[in-house]
C-alpha cells in the first residue's frame, strides 16, 4: 500500500509546495502598491503561456464562470453560435449559450472523436449568419483534443469569432491564440496552472472587443469593460482572490523559467507513458490516439470490471484518486489526469497500482509489463 496520497484526476491538480507557501502569505491591501506589483506581474506571464500581445482578464471564478463571461460579454439574444462539441464540456458550453438566449446550431461528434475541420467547415457554409464558434481545446471527459489551429484556420476563413475552451488544456498543450487567431480564449487555475481553484483567465482579442461593444447580453461580475479598465491601472473592479495570485506569481514564474515547449513536451510524454501503460495491461483506451489528450488519459473498463470498484480499490487500498466517466460514460470509463505538477513517479505508481487491482479483480495482466513500458517513455528511451 502506498503511503503518498496521489491526485491523478484532470482537476483540480496537486500544487507544489512552494506554490503552497506563497498561498500563505501574509494578507496585502488590494488597493495598495504591493498588489499593483503582484498584479502586474502575474499579468505579463499570462499573456506569455497564453502566446498573446492581447488583454488577458482575471476573474475570482471557476473554469466555468469563465466561459459564461465568454458568451455574455461578445454576444446578444437571438446571435447565432456554432457549438462544436465532443463531450460533455464542449455540451456544458453550448447550454450556457442557449441559457443567455443565443440560437445554437449543434456541430457534434461521437465521444472519444475529435472534431472533423471539414464537418465544421460545412457547418459554416449552411449558416454563414453564425456569429461565434465555440470549440473545446481539451475535452477532460473524454481525453481528446481537437485540432484547434486546423479548426481555426476553417472558422478564420468563413469570419465568425473563435471562442475556445483551453480550461485543461492551456500550458500543457500548444496553444498560439494570437497566431492561431482565437478571439476569446478561456482557462482555469486548477489545472496546468497549478495552484487551487478559484481563478479564470479570459484573453481577449481587438475583434471580440469589437464584438463587445454591441453585445446585449446581460452581465455585470463578468463584465469585460470595467474589468479592463481597472486592471489598465492594476487594479480589479472588485475583491480579487489575493493569495490565489501570490500562488500564481509563484507557478507562472517556474513555467516560465522552464519554458512553454518544455511544458509541453513533459505532459505530451506523461500521457504517452500512461496510454502506453494502459495498453500494456490489455485495456482499450477511449481515445482517437491521433487526438490522444495530453492532459487525461481516458480508458474503458474491462468486461465484468465495476468502473466504481476498480476506482474504490485504487483509493483506498493504494491511496490512489482516478476520476470516472462522465454522463452516458460513467459506467463505462475511468480517467487518469497527468497534467500540472505530476511527476513521473507518479505514473509508475498509478500503473503499478492499477496492475495490482486489475489482478485482484481477475485479470490476466503481466506484472511489471505496464511500468517497464512506460518507464521506458518516461526515461526517453522510448517514443510509444
Amino acid at each position: 500500500m502506498l503511503t503518498k496520497k496521489l491526485l491523478m484526476i484532470p482537476g483540480p491538480t496537486p500544487v507544489p509546495p512552494e506554490v503552497l507557501q506563497a498561498l500563505a502569505t501574509p494578507m496585502i491591501n488590494h488597493r495598495g502598491p504591493e498588489y499593483a506589483e503582484l498584479q502586474r506581474e502575474v499579468v505579463e506571464n499570462c499573456k506569455y503561456v497564453f502566446q498573446t500581445s492581447g488583454d488577458v482578464l482575471v476573474f475570482p471564478s471557476a473554469g466555468t464562470g469563465g466561459l459564461e463571461a465568454a458568451i455574455v460579454n461578445v454576444l446578444s439574444p437571438g446571435d447565432k453560435v456554432l457549438s462544436v462539441s465532443i463531450g460533455a464540456f464542449g455540451d456544458r458550453w453550448a447550454k450556457i449559450a442557449r441559457t443567455f438566449g443565443a440560437e445554437v446550431i449543434d456541430c457534434a461528434f461521437e465521444w472519444g472523436e475529435a472534431a472533423d475541420p471539414q464537418v465544421v467547415d460545412a457547418a459554416l457554409r449552411a449558416n454563414p449568419d453564425v456569429k461565434a464558434v465555440l470549440v473545446t481545446h481539451n475535452e477532460t471527459s473524454t481525453g481528446v483534443t481537437n485540432d484547434l489551429r486546423a479548426i481555426a484556420e476553417v472558422v478564420r476563413a468563413h469570419g465568425p469569432l473563435l471562442m475556445v475552451d483551453a480550461i485543461s488544456s492551456l500550458i500543457a498543450t500548444d496553444l498560439q491564440t494570437d497566431a492561431w487567431g482565437c478571439d476569446v480564449v478561456v482557462a482555469g487555475a486548477q489545472k496546468a496552472f497549478m495552484i487551487p481553484p478559484g481563478l479564470a483567465f479570459i484573453a481577449v482579442s481587438q475583434r471580440a472587443w469589437d464584438a463587445n461593444a454591441n453585445a446585449k447580453m446581460p452581465r455585470f461580475y463578468w463584465d469585460f469593460a470595467p474589468m479592463r479598465k481597472y486592471m489598465e491601472r492594476d487594479q480589479t473592479p472588485y475583491t480579487p482572490a489575493v493569495n490565489l495570485l501570490f500562488g500564481l506569481r509563484v507557478s507562472l514564474r517556474a513555467i516560465r523559467a522552464a519554458g512553454l515547449q518544455a511544458s509541453f513536451e513533459r505532459h505530451a510524454r506523461m500521457g504517452r507513458a500512461v496510454r502506453a501503460g494502459a495498453q500494456a495491461m490489455g485495456l482499450k483506451l477511449l481515445a482517437d490516439p491521433d487526438h490522444a489528450s495530453n492532459s487525461v488519459t481516458a480508458i474503458i473498463a474491462p468486461e465484468g470490471v465495476s468502473v466504481k470498484e476498480l476506482r474504490k480499490r485504487m483509493r483506498e487500498e493504494h491511496g490512489i484518486t482516478t476520476a470516472g466517466g462522465q454522463g452516458k460514460l460513467e459506467e463505462r470509463i475511468f480517467r487518469i489526469g497527468h497534467l500540472g505538477y505530476i511527476t513521473e513517479p507518479d505514473i509508475i505508481a498509478t500503473l503499478a497500482a492499477l496492475e495490482r487491482v486489475l489482478m485482484e479483480l481477475g485479470l490476466p495482466v503481466a506484472p511489471g509489463k505496464a511500468v517497464a513500458v512506460a518507464g521506458e517513455i518516461l526515461s526517453g528511451r522510448k517514443q510509444a
